[in-house]
């Protein structure tokens, strides 16, 4: 395929304008998914569903993909405006693709930036544009000699690992309007320009929701999720609370390390802190009678449990035995807790000054002081 390429400093991609036909045998169609298992099934859509619906539901969907997952009023939209677009060009703004294979290019005589480019032997990914490309797919079948006509403009990213397609799209998208807190910090261990503190607090919050310990295993709201079971909280608010103890304490963290290993530790500081705090709740944890494990009720603790770690994190063997102790108070504290009248006994102008009123009940029932640096960021 006729190619031109463009080198910006250590970086070389290339325009194409692809065929729609033959464009969309060249890409596949991926969707970012959660679920319980490793492989998940698409749904099944009833009978009576229409062919974009159809087509959705058919989307390959994995754990490991960046792209969100497909809208179908947003591809019926795009497939209108096709159908409807006369004056202008119905695809102006280019299609970014992916492939990890370096692409062979040959330039064409006395020009070395235009010249034939290799096409991949596997289909290229869609960084942006998924949803004009999916719309396209729909016009080629209903208007298959208007659609013949189409050539989409494509600039086409070789050679690179996938982190770099992922990369590219949050930078493309990491507007509060076009991407969703909960995906992005999805994304930040495969993003290169996110701090190490953000990093290292979103896999301490990926293992919360996927750990087979951790009293908060699927009960956080990530984008997508599939479990049905019921959610406590967001996944971007999680974030942010662990993301504020790790940042007032990473001085000490790079210290100590800040791998896998040391995100694992970190995770089990948070989790039996968790545990003992489940453990101290007795059956009002999970009710849905009272607001325990309410977002903004566990907001307070994960601060409580900065400022606990503080002073007895070590040893580790009897952790949770020892907090177990400490959090017992919180057992007379249930029926403050109580859903009916919640609001009344925690009146505040919002949820961030109702965090500070509930972590300050809960630190003086444990008789729990602020730890020095917490309170300093705070």
């Amino acid at each position: 395929m006729l190619a031109t390429q463009v080198r910006q400093k250590d970086s070389v991609y290339y325009f194409v304008a692809y065929p729609a036909e033959d464009l969309l045998e060249k890409v596949r169609f991926i969707s970012r998914f959660y679920g319980d298992g490793e492989q998940i099934a698409p749904d099944t859509p009833p009978a009576e569903q229409d062919e974009i619906a159809s087509f959705i539901s058919r989307v390959e969907r994995s754990d490991a993909a960046f792209q969100r997952q497909m809208s179908k009023a947003k591809v019926s939209a795009i497939r209108n405006f096709y159908e409807t677009a006369e004056s202008q060009p119905p695809i102006p703004a280019a299609i970014l693709l992916f492939t990890h294979e370096r692409l062979a290019f040959d330039p064409l005589g006395q020009y070395e930036s235009v010249g034939n480019l290799q096409s991949p032997k596997e289909k290229f990914l869609v960084i942006d544009g998924q949803h004009r490309l999916a719309a396209l797919q729909f016009y080629l079948h209903s208007h298959p000699k208007e659609a013949a006509s189409i050539h989409v403009p494509c600039v086409i990213f070789d050679g690179k690992q996938e982190n770099f397609a992922a990369e590219m799209f949050v930078i493309i998208n990491s507007t509060p309007t076009r991407i969703n807190k909960s995906h992005l910090v999805d994304l930040y261990e495969r993003v290169s320009y996110v701090s190490p503190d953000k990093k290292f607090a979103a896999r301490v919050v990926d293992l919360l929701y996927s750990s087979g310990d951790s009293p908060l295993q699927y009960r956080i709201n990530r984008l997508g999720g599939r479990s049905q079971q019921q959610k406590w909280i967001l996944q971007a608010e999680l974030f942010n609370e662990v993301h504020r103890w790790v940042a007032g304490d990473w001085k000490k963290i790079e210290r100590a390390g800040t791998d896998k290993k040391h995100s694992e530790k970190f995770y089990g500081m948070v989790r039996d802190f968790l545990k003992a705090a489940e453990k101290a709740w007795g059956d009002a944890w999970g009710s849905a009678d009272h607001f325990v494990t309410s977002s903004v009720t566990l907001k307070a603790m994960i601060r409580v449990a900065h400022d606990l770690a503080a002073e007895d994190a070590e040893p580790s063997g009897d952790r949770v035995a020892r907090w177990t102790r400490r959090l017992s108070p919180w057992s007379d504290l249930v029926r403050a807790f109580r859903t009916e009248g919640f609001y009344e006994r925690f009146p505040a102008k919002g949820q961030v000054e109702r965090v500070v009123r509930i972590e300050k009940e809960l630190a003086r029932a444990a008789r729990i002081e602020p730890a020095p640096k917490a309170r300093a960021k705070k």
